[in-house]
C-alpha cells in the first residue's frame, strides 16, 4: 500500500512537470504574420536598416541582398 503511494505521487509530480512544458496554442496565433501587408511596407521605428524606407520595394529588397551576403560564409572567407 506504501508503495502505491510513492508510485501515485512520482506519477503526479512527473505529469505536473510535464504539463509545465507545453505552450498555449494562443501564443503561436500571435506570432503569425499578417497576410494582407506586403513585407516591405514594415513598420516605422528606430529598428529599422539605414538606408530602407517603409514602402520602398527597391530600397528593401536591397537591404535583404545586403544582410544576405554579409551572412554567407563565402563572402566573409574571401
Amino acid at each position: 500500500m506504501k508503495l502505491n503511494f510513492k508510485i501515485l505521487g512520482l506519477c503526479l509530480a512527473a505529469g505536473f512537470a510535464l504539463s509545465a512544458c507545453s505552450e498555449p496554442p494562443d501564443i503561436a496565433a500571435k506570432a503569425a504574420k499578417r497576410p494582407d501587408v506586403a513585407p516591405y511596407m514594415g513598420a516605422d521605428n528606430g529598428f529599422m536598416t539605414k538606408g530602407w524606407t517603409p514602402g520602398n520595394q527597391e530600397s528593401w529588397t536591397e537591404a535583404i541582398n545586403k544582410r544576405n551576403q554579409s551572412q554567407s560564409e563565402y563572402s566573409r572567407v574571401k
